[in-house]
């Protein structure tokens, strides 16, 4: 396939992902984003900072536990992503990590009614291959020592997780050695088959994707969902998975990172307020893990954050195409876990 001209609004995870497949395929590739520079920026809340969801989420490649949710696209759209994650990380020059141990979800005795109203879900949605496997407290002890608490879990094989910032950080890295031009600092106002916007003037391309999340709006009716998460350093602490503690108000989740570094999240609240983490979230979501791990009494918080999860009426993602324009949004809640499969289908008109 001849070379084309394409121009993609937004440098979020999606056009972080079409930029390096495409500038790979030999393609011109020109990023338009409101952000100063590749990096996560040092205010979320400013205008200027970059604002993609991908920087704040902690990357849990979880197709199964996300069933409580999620229905059979999403699921699907899960598992075709979990098998391209390892090809697109072995093709970047920079390292990110990435594994498959599984995931656990955990739940103390008092909330042993609503983990099993989750569990009888997940096993009716998930078919035979991806059933929940139940763990003695033996069990669990061999597979995670720092767990005690929870008196009841369940292993989800072939879940995962994925360093978010090593990853956006090696995206950008690997579209730029291939040749991708960035513009930052210049956010795109419009979208047009074949044309991106900016204040500076009209841009013209063979073909434009449209992946700026929230910033998508007005022609996309994108919602942003407020998350919220929170960086403990832990050392001692040993942790191999991502764990999921199931409960009847909240889901909370726990990453590991290296560093001896545990991402705790995360609060879902319909509002676009972008002000820093609140102080319920903070005694609940850090309780809750506590409670998991005591030993994170001794952790130390480093950082909090929230962001806003773009997000259409029915929670679903949007990908359409027409001639000279694609647009994908409202990723929600899952968007490492779903951007690539999307983007693979996207791209399926542009294959070399």
């Amino acid at each position: 396939m001849a070379s084309l001209r394409i121009g993609i609004a937004g440098a979020g995870l999606l056009g972080r992902l079409l930029a390096s497949s495409l500038s790979g395929r030999g393609h011109a590739v020109e990023v338009f984003d409101p952000a100063h520079g590749p990096g996560a920026g040092a205010d979320p809340r400013s205008e200027s900072a970059s604002q993609a969801a991908a920087w704040t989420a902690a990357g849990m490649l979880s197709p199964v536990a996300e069933l409580e949710r999620a229905g059979p696209e999403l699921f699907a759209l899960g598992l075709r992503s979990c098998l391209l994650w390892p090809g697109i990380v072995q093709g970047l020059q920079m390292p990110v990590t990435l594994d498959f141990q599984g995931s656990l979800l955990l739940a103390h005795r008092s909330d042993a009614g609503a983990a099993q109203r989750v569990l009888s879900l997940l096993q009716a949605r998930a078919g035979a291959e991806h059933q929940p496997q139940s763990l003695t407290l033996q069990q669990l002890a061999a597979l995670e020592p720092s767990v005690h608490g929870p008196a009841l879990a369940w292993l989800l094989p072939g879940e995962g997780r994925i360093h978010t910032i090593e990853a956006m950080q090696a995206l950008a890295a690997q579209a730029s050695l291939q040749g991708t031009r960035w513009h930052w600092s210049r956010a795109v106002q419009e979208v047009q088959p074949g044309i991106l916007k900016t204040a500076s003037g009209t841009h013209r391309f063979d073909h434009v994707f449209d992946v700026r999340g929230v910033g998508a709006r007005p022609e996309v009716p994108v919602r942003g969902v407020r998350g919220e998460v929170f960086w403990l350093h832990a050392p001692g602490v040993l942790l191999q998975r991502p764990l999921r503690l199931l409960h009847p108000r909240y889901s909370v989740y726990l990453v590991p990172r290296p560093g001896d570094l545990v991402v705790v999240g995360a609060s879902e609240i319909e509002s676009e307020d972008r002000s820093p983490v609140s102080l319920r979230s903070t005694l609940e979501l850090l309780s809750a893990a506590h409670s998991a791990i005591p030993a994170l009494a001794e952790a130390r918080l480093l950082h909090s954050e929230s962001n806003l999860r773009p997000a259409l009426d029915d929670n679903l993602p949007l990908l359409s195409q027409a001639p000279g324009m694609t647009r994908i949004n409202g990723l929600y809640r899952h968007g490492w876990l779903i951007a690539p499969a999307l983007v693979e289908q996207a791209l399926q008109g542009f294959a070399a």
